[in-house]
């Protein structure tokens, strides 16, 4: 255990270039320590290069390094010479099964520290020591451990391999190149691995450039998400900072309204309440009055009734002077309807202020356009839940599934006036607006069925084609018949070849100005793409021509 940890410490303090302890021990900057000779040796090597590099770690310095002296590092190797320098190697210092052996020991070989391009041979520590010592092999080529020395041997005149035939690409002999290389293009090995070597620089010099174009790629993403956080965060401030003050704004006017009603409630009361006693009043003079009628009336001496009757007071008929009518359910209607209609164009304001807003959110995209999905796994990702809305819908287009799936009928439907709806063509347009990625599908059933996508301002009562669906520049829209597929926009009609199938898929990119149609079965066949700019929210569409077709946005999950 002792000899172990002797060689242990023998290992720390050698020389990684001599292989043997350290002889005035020096320390580059990046902390590896050599003989100062061995380390000054191999930097006079690089003089040529003009850069000098750390044997171990490959670290390059410029200018060259002023080595000083390591004085701990000398005074602990004394002492390391002074308690074992003779220790025999220790167990793991001999070669296993995946080690290259030395090729001169005998007995148990050691493991090889260097191999030798020259002598093609591999050397332990004690073996490669005439290497450093014997000028004849000061200029032999020293690599690390390799078993693969015998593939610099030509196979056919058993010579080194030092030339290269360009013509061939391969590595040959010198008899190799006067014989069947004789009159191919040839070079030293030496020469061959200097344009190489210079090519391969260039390709790093390339590289390197990559890699430092997308560092500052890579920083500037990093500051855009800065940006973006702090945009988003300060729009949240403020955001709700208005929403409070509006949300104060209308209790502070529900307040103002209730006080008021009340306080007109209270107004109205007193005056009924006024006139309710004095109309109690006159009830109870007029019973009066006519108790003593009665009673006069009663009377039966002739006498004692023509004497007291002239003391009745004559019968002046109603004690007020003015008429009311009563108007029921009626009181306080007019301010309900009045706050129903502010509610409805609020509501409007609100619906228009949403759509503007997800239009601005549509436009903050700033990653570079997504490919486009290519399976229909992918295109699940980004699916949308459609629903028609009633108020677009033309009168004989039957609303069924949720308001998920529409027939063409020859009864009109009971739909309520609005301005929204279709009169001319049999359209109905999707309550949900489309921004970012959305994907739907289509089921189409019957014939003249199209499907759309469309800018909610699309006319809705021309009698022309301007609010037909494919027939102007603010919809597009594919056309499903039995045979053919035909895409329609501003009333230009391309037909589109590919495989006709019950189901259309529709994938929009709405940042990118990416529409595609697709075929939808086994696979997902691209029918129609469209690459344009769309400037505001689109909705989903279709048009229904014929009796009983169908076309049902499917509910994807």
């Amino acid at each position: 255990m002792a000899q172990q940890e002797i060689h242990l410490d023998r290992e720390r303090f050698s020389c990684s270039i001599c292989l043997d302890l350290l002889k005035d021990p020096v320390t580059t900057v990046c902390g590896h320590s050599y003989c100062k000779s061995c380390i000054n040796t191999h930097w006079d090597k690089g003089e040529e290069r003009g850069s000098y590099s750390c044997p171990q770690c490959r670290q390059t310095f410029t200018p060259r390094p002023v080595l000083e002296k390591n004085t701990m590092l000398a005074d602990l190797v004394e002492e390391l010479k002074k308690t074992g320098l003779q220790a025999a190697p220790a167990d793991h210092c001999y070669a296993g099964p995946e080690d290259v052996a030395c090729d001169f020991c005998t007995g148990r070989k050691l493991k090889a520290l260097k191999s030798c391009l020259n002598c093609l041979a591999s050397y332990c520590e004690k073996h490669l020591q005439p290497h450093f010592q014997s000028a004849a092999f000061m200029k032999h080529k020293l690599v690390e451990p390799s078993e693969k020395l015998q593939e610099n041997i030509c196979s056919r005149h058993h010579e080194v391999m030092k030339m290269f035939c360009r013509t061939d690409q391969q590595c040959i002999c010198y008899l190799c190149s006067v014989e069947e290389h004789k009159d191919h293009d040839t070079v030293s090995a030496a020469a061959e691995r200097t344009e190489r070597q210079r090519e391969l620089g260039l390709r790093r010099q390339t590289i390197q450039q990559r890699v430092q174009d997308t560092e500052k790629d890579v920083k500037l993403l990093q500051q855009e998400e800065e940006a973006v956080n702090g945009s988003a965060d300060e729009a949240v401030d403020d955001s709700e900072r208005i929403f409070t003050a509006l949300t104060r704004l209308l209790q502070k006017r529900s307040s103002d309204v209730k006080q008021q009603i009340r306080s007109q409630q209270q107004t109205e009361v007193s005056r009924v309440r006024e006139l309710q006693e004095r109309l109690e009043q006159e009830i109870t003079e007029l019973k009066r009055k006519d108790h003593e009628l009665k009673q006069l009336s009663d009377t039966e001496d002739h006498n004692q009734f023509l004497h007291n009757y002239p003391s009745l007071s004559p019968h002046s008929g109603s004690t007020h002077s003015f008429s009311f009518r009563i108007l029921p359910l009626m009181h306080f209607m007019d301010v309900t309807a009045a706050v129903s209609r502010v509610r409805g164009r609020l509501q409007d304001i609100l619906s228009e202020t949403e759509t503007e807003i997800l239009h601005i959110m549509s436009q903050v995209d700033v990653l570079l356009p997504q490919p486009e999905p290519e399976t229909r796994a992918d295109f699940l990702k980004y699916s949308q839940e459609i629903t028609v809305d009633p108020n677009t819908s033309y009168r004989h287009l039957l609303l069924t599934e949720g308001n998920r799936k529409v027939t063409r009928v020859s009864t009109e439907q009971s739909y309520s006036k609005h301005p929204d709806r279709f009169t001319r063509w049999p359209q109905v347009l999707s309550r949900e607006s489309l921004t970012g990625r959305c994907y739907w599908e289509v089921e189409v059933e019957g014939r003249e069925v199209y499907v759309a996508v469309t800018y909610k301002n699309i006319s809705r009562a021309e009698s022309s084609d301007e609010s037909r669906f494919g027939f102007n520049n603010k919809s597009w829209s594919l056309s499903c018949d039995r045979n053919r597929n035909v895409f329609h926009y501003n009333s230009i009609r391309t037909p589109v070849s590919g495989p006709v199938s019950s189901r259309v898929g529709l994938y929009l990119d709405h940042s990118a100005g990416v529409l595609s149609f697709y075929s939808v079965s086994v696979t997902m066949t691209l029918l129609h793409r469209v690459q344009t700019t769309f400037t505001r929210p689109l909705y989903a569409g279709v048009y229904v021509g014929k009796h009983e077709s169908t076309a049902e946005f499917w509910e994807l999950k």
